[in-house]
């Protein structure tokens, strides 16, 4: 169980210390250990956001990460750190900041591309087969958005959800256990949705015909997307 106001760092290390949590075992891999990590943010929030999405991207990178936060985990001061994090000239910095980067521009996109449709119980679903794990990254954003309204972001791909329940905490766990596991064939999906039909209608409404150009479109939408973006 996490609370809203939650780092991304709690939320990536609760499940693992929750051995009942079938969320942690996917997570556990993932993590540099707590100390590690914590020696990073208080040297440079950068390395330390840098570190956390390279490990979110999922790539074989290892190895490049752990040798990164042992360098900028060594600095003297902040003014060492940060030279040590954007040194680019280091391979493994180069490597990391490429990773991080990849994660980034995937967690926005996902800010403005995730359509959420209501449950009757009144719980809002999004879909998404994300690049990258990064279901933590989005908890805030959602969190501050929707405030007391429900929702949950379900990823397909690796069949894990993040939920906030009416309860105000955010949890992060395999779809079977979660509320919006029962909307997989229900109301949130159904292309008749009120809200999803009124999107649609907007979408219409504000659409110039004239200035219409699909190469642009896909550059800054990929067809990857597409697929859970109602509108089109």
């Amino acid at each position: 169980m996490y609370s809203a106001n939650m780092s991304q760092l709690e939320l990536f290390d609760a499940p693992q210390q929750d051995a009942s949590n079938a969320a942690g075992f996917y997570l556990s891999g993932l993590l540099i250990s707590p100390p590690q990590l914590a020696n990073i943010f208080e040297l440079s929030i950068d390395a330390f956001y840098a570190a956390l999405y390279a490990y979110m991207s999922e790539m074989p990178i290892n190895g490049e990460i752990s040798r990164f936060v042992e360098k900028v985990g060594k600095a003297d001061d902040r003014a060492a750190a940060a030279r040590l994090a954007f040194d680019r000239g280091d391979a493994d910095v180069l490597t990391v900041l490429g990773a991080a980067r990849k994660v980034q521009v995937e967690i926005h996109r996902m800010t403005g591309f995730l359509r959420f449709s209501p449950d009757a119980q009144g719980l809002y679903t999004a879909r998404c087969e994300p690049d990258y794990f990064i279901l933590p990254a989005l908890a805030e954003h959602f969190t501050l958005r929707f405030g007391e309204t429900p929702w949950a972001i379900i990823d397909e791909k690796r069949r894990l959800c993040l939920c906030r329940h009416k309860d105000g905490e955010v949890r992060l766990a395999p779809v079977s256990a979660t509320p919006a596991a029962t909307a997989e064939n229900g109301a949130a999906a159904e292309t008749g949705c009120p809200v999803e039909r009124l999107w649609r209608l907007y979408h219409r409404s504000v659409s110039n015909e004239g200035r219409k150009n699909p190469r642009l479109q896909r550059q800054f939408m990929p067809e990857r997307y597409h697929k859970y973006l109602c509108e089109l």
